[in-house]
């Protein structure tokens, strides 16, 4: 296996997380092509926008059935996390069912506008190695509407009137609903952990 494979899933973060890696030192190619991926040493799977758009190009590319059975370790970031759970309610999605789960939206108030959008907590809750050398409660950058609720797979969780999951992993399967290529050193010392699995 070689090199670091970014699905593209259609993300709008792609720029920011390519550079986010290469100031760690590692290049990437953004791709949709199965045996790129299949081949990679490590897999990105980053996402912002609607949920049923970026299942549909998962599965036109054949990469909704492959990524479940990837044994290398995989990152989904934001929407990307989203879909390594079993669904959306986002027009009622089925997603790639790797995470037990299901993305909900947050409900509006005038205290916590929709989408959630800014800095805040993530607590992990397990001592995963994706969050090494971080302090409980580093800040972390996010933008998003649904949000999954605590389960078994989560490993981290913020507060947004009420708990959601904030980092979930299960075996060789990572997602951060937060940004880390948006949140500064705490960010970068998630994704290095992440490629130094």
């Amino acid at each position: 296996m070689s090199g670091v494979a970014i699905v593209d899933s259609g993300g709008a973060n792609i720029a920011s997380l390519v550079f986010a890696l290469r100031r760690l030192g590692r290049e990437a190619s953004l791709t949709r092509d199965p045996a790129v991926i299949a081949g990679a040493s490590h897999v990105l799977l980053p996402g912002v926008g609607a949920a049923g758009a970026a299942m549909a190009r998962l599965d036109e590319t054949g990469l909704s059935g492959l990524l479940p059975r990837l044994s290398q370790p995989v990152l989904g970031i934001c929407l990307g996390m989203q879909l390594l759970f079993e669904a959306s309610s986002e027009g009622d999605t089925p997603c790639l069912g790797i995470l037990p789960g299901r993305a909900d939206p947050f409900p509006a108030s005038p205290e916590r506008p929709v989408p959630h959008m800014g800095w805040n907590r993530a607590v992990p809750g397990s001592g995963d190695p994706l969050f090494a050398g971080l302090e409980d409660g580093a800040w972390f950058y996010f933008v998003h509407s649904y949000a999954v609720g605590p389960g078994e797979c989560t490993i981290a969780a913020t507060d947004y009137g009420g708990e959601f999951t904030a980092a979930a992993r299960r075996d060789n399967f990572f997602g951060t609903q937060f940004h880390p290529e948006r949140s500064s050193a705490a960010g970068s010392r998630v994704l290095a952990n992440f490629l130094a699995m």
